[in-house]
């Protein structure tokens, strides 16, 4: 299932450039954000097009959150974050989608 005018769509089909980020298996793919609340802020997202992670079969959310939490272990490392918060949103793009945000204790970033 894909949406023909959703933007995670189409860089998954490949219709609008944008660097992978980290991790890509055929269900699952990551980008920086565009917009990011800190350095190596990251998203993944599904291939398949699903508004609410709710939505999701429970195959694919398993795969979804592994690969976040691998990749949040990569990111924690990489910029040597405390911790790095996992955000589900979805308001402002109709499609599922993960955010990995690395962070310090002293940071003050706001939701995403």
């Amino acid at each position: 299932m894909s949406d023909p005018d959703c933007i995670f769509c189409k860089i998954g089909r490949d219709e609008i450039p944008n660097q992978r980020a980290h991790h890509e298996n055929g269900n699952v793919f990551s980008i920086l954000d565009n917009q990011p609340l800190a350095p190596g802020h990251t998203l993944v997202i599904p291939l398949t097009h699903y508004r609410w992670f709710y939505q999701i079969p429970d195959d694919l959310s398993d795969k979804l959150f592994r690969v976040a939490k691998n990749l949040a272990k990569d990111l924690k490392e990489k910029y040597n974050a405390d911790y790095v918060r996992l955000e589900v949103v979805g308001k402002d793009v109709p499609h599922v989608h993960i955010h990995l945000i690395p962070q310090k204790f002293s940071d003050t970033a706001t939701a995403a």
